[in-house]
C-alpha cells in the first residue's frame, strides 16, 4: 500500500465522508472501473445486464403484483411463513403505550434483531413452537430473535425492552437455547453474534447522548432532540454509525473511531473500501417504526444497496459478473480478502444501475421507487431464486468464512 493510501493517513475531518453513502459509492465505482479494465478477480458482461433487469422485474411482479412494496428491512422477516408476529403478538402488548414508547420498544427489537442477522449457514433451521413451522436462513434468524426479545431475555428490569445490562448479561447458553442450536442444528458465528449484543450493551451505557434512556430504542430520543420530526436517510445512517460503531470487532480506526464495515483495499482512492452493510440494513429497518411514530425520513433513495451474498449472488449466478479464475469458487474467502471486497464493491455499483433500470422500465421515479424497494421487491429475492435454481441448498456462489458480524 502506498504512503498516500494508508488508512492511518485519514484524519477526523475525513470521518464525515467515510461514514456516508458517498464513500460507499466512491469505492464501489472504482472497483467497477477496475473490473472493466481487467484489474480485479472478476469479468463484467454488459450483454447480460438487460436479462438480469428483466429477471428482477419478473420477481418484483411475482412478489408484489400491485408494486406496493415496503422498504427492504428486518420487519419482513418477522412476518415469515405468512404470520404477522408484530401485529398478532407485539402490538397487542404495547398498544396502550404512547407513540414514542412504542417506537422505543420496536427499535429495541429491530436493532438487536439486525445484529443477529449475519448468515445462518445452510444447515441451521428454527422450528416455531406456536405454529409448528420450520423457518430457515434470515427469516428463521428474524423469528428466533423476535422470541428472544419477547421472552425478556434482553432486559434486566422485567419489561419488554432491551437494556444495557440485559444485553451484557445475555449468556451463550440462553442465545443457543432460543436459537435451537445443537450439534445437529449448527448456527454459524454464535460467539460473534453474542459478542455484538454484549458490545451493544456496553456502547449504550457509554454513549448516553445517543442512547439517553439506556436502551437501543432510545436513539429515537436523540434523533428527536437533534433533528426534530424530519431527517434524511443519510443522517439516520450517521446516527446508527455514530451510535453503534464501537460494537464491531477489531476493525480499522480513524481518529480513534471504529469504522465498522470498511476494509483496506489499496486499488481504490484512499485505500479503503466502504460498505456499511449491516448499518444500512439497520437504517432501512428503523424507518418503519419511526414513521409510525410520526417522524419523516427523506432522501432514503440516497442510501446504497446492500453488499451481501443474495444481491452479490444474483450477479454471479446470472453471470453478469464471472470469476476470471473459476477455481476460486472452490476455496473459502475471508471478508477482508481482495476477492470478497471486489465482489461487494461490484454488488453496490451494479445494484445502483439495476435500480435505475428497474425504475425506468416500471416508469417510477427514484423517490417513488427507491432502491430500498427494488431490493425488497426484487434483487434480494431474485438472488435467492437464482441460487436455488443452481444449488439445492440455495447457498451463495462463493464460500465465505463468516464470523457472524459481516454477512
Amino acid at each position: 500500500m502506498s504512503e498516500m493510501n494508508k488508512p492511518n493517513n485519514y484524519t477526523e475531518k475525513d470521518l464525515d465522508f467515510l461514514l456516508s453513502p458517498e464513500a460507499i459509492r466512491q469505492s464501489a465505482e472504482a472497483i467497477f472501473e477496475l473490473t472493466k479494465n481487467g484489474k480485479t478477480h472478476f469479468t463484467y458482461h454488459p450483454e447480460k445486464f438487460e436479462g438480469v433487469v428483466d429477471y428482477v422485474i419478473e420477481v418484483i411482479k411475482d412478489n408484489y403484483p400491485t408494486l406496493e412494496i415496503p422498504f427492504h428491512s428486518r420487519w419482513g422477516h418477522f412476518r415469515a411463513a405468512g404470520i404477522n408476529r408484530v401485529s398478532e403478538v407485539l402490538d397487542l402488548k404495547i398498544k396502550n403505550l404512547d407513540p414514542m414508547e412504542q417506537a422505543r420498544t420496536k427499535l429495541d427489537l429491530v436493532i438487536t434483531s439486525v445484529l443477529l442477522d449475519a448468515g445462518a449457514g445452510a444447515e441451521w433451521k428454527y422450528k416455531e413452537i406456536s405454529s409448528g413451522k420450520t423457518i430457515t436462513r434470515s427469516e428463521g434468524l428474524g423469528v428466533a430473535s423476535f422470541y428472544l426479545f419477547m421472552d425478556g431475555s434482553l432486559s434486566d428490569n422485567g419489561k419488554l425492552q432491551a437494556t444495557a445490562k440485559g444485553l451484557q448479561n445475555l449468556s451463550k447458553e440462553k442465545l443457543s437455547e432460543t436459537f435451537q442450536v445443537s450439534p445437529s442444528n449448527p448456527l454459524i458465528g454464535v460467539d460473534g453474534r453474542l459478542s455484538l449484543l454484549k458490545n451493544l450493551g456496553k456502547t449504550i451505557e457509554a454513549k448516553k447522548e445517543i442512547f439517553p434512556g439506556g436502551r437501543p430504542g432510545s436513539i429515537v430520543d436523540y434523533l428527536n432532540t437533534r433533528y426534530g420530526k424530519s431527517f434524511t436517510g443519510a443522517q439516520l445512517l450517521r446516527a446508527v454509525l455514530d451510535g453503534l460503531g464501537e460494537i464491531w470487532p477489531g476493525r480499522i480506526k480513524v481518529a480513534g473511531v471504529n469504522l465498522g464495515d470498511i476494509w483496506a483495499y489499496e486499488k481504490v482512492p484512499g485505500g479503503l473500501a466502504a460498505f456499511h452493510k449491516l448499518s444500512q440494513w439497520m437504517t432501512y429497518s428503523l424507518c418503519e417504526p419511526l414513521q409510525e411514530a410520526g417522524f419523516v425520513v427523506t432522501d432514503v433513495e440516497k442510501l446504497t444497496g446492500l453488499a451481501e451474498y443474495r444481491n452479490g449472488g444474483l450477479l454471479l449466478d446470472r453471470e453478469l459478473i464471472t470469476l476470471t479464475d473459476k477455481k476460486l469458487a472452490d476455496e473459502s474467502h475471508r471478508p477482508d480478502s481482495e476477492l470478497i471486497i471486489e465482489w461487494r464493491g461490484l454488488t453496490i455499483a451494479l445494484l445502483d444501475r439495476i435500480g435505475d433500470a428497474v425504475q425506468l422500465k416500471l416508469n417510477k421515479s427514484p423517490t417513488e421507487f427507491p432502491l430500498a424497494k427494488v431490493l425488497e421487491g426484487g434483487t434480494w429475492w431474485a438472488g435467492r431464486k437464482a441460487a436455488l435454481a443452481l444449488r439445492a441448498d440455495s447457498s451463495p456462489p462463493l464460500k465465505i468464512e463468516s464470523d457472524g458480524t459481516v454477512f
